[in-house]
């Protein structure tokens, strides 16, 4: 049996820059979860695929083993995945903040890059 056949089979849409997309790869990153990134500023069809699958517009959100998480921080896929027993706590630590807003949202931040403009 191979290391991935007991792990959680991820898709997830989120944005390539995004504060909270990067808190939600560390986490993933964190726990060695594979998963697929779908980057929906630079491929619309994956934003058009997100909003039909979650309902709504925000990012980051994701589907684990059928189950969608929509909108959540690095902190809530984390808290997600414990609860859930798909992953066991480790004391590592992620390499970004997993719970971090997009730059242009922190004070004095940077304007958002161009692209599609909702908050996450």
């Amino acid at each position: 049996m191979s290391a991935t056949a007991n792990k959680p089979k991820i898709v997830a849409w989120m944005k390539p820059w995004c504060g909270w997309s990067q808190g939600v790869r560390a986490v993933f990153k964190k726990y060695d979860l594979p998963f697929e990134d779908r980057d929906i500023i630079n491929n619309p069809h994956f934003y058009q695929e997100m909003v039909e699958k979650t309902g709504q517009m925000k990012q980051p959100s994701m589907e684990i083993n059928g189950q969608i998480l929509a909108d959540v921080s690095g902190e809530e896929v984390e808290a997600w995945l414990l609860r859930n027993g798909l992953v066991t706590p480790n004391d590592a630590t992620p390499e970004v903040p997993i719970n971090q807003p997009c730059a242009h949202e922190l004070p004095g931040g940077a304007p958002q890059p161009s692209g599609i403009g909702f908050r996450r």
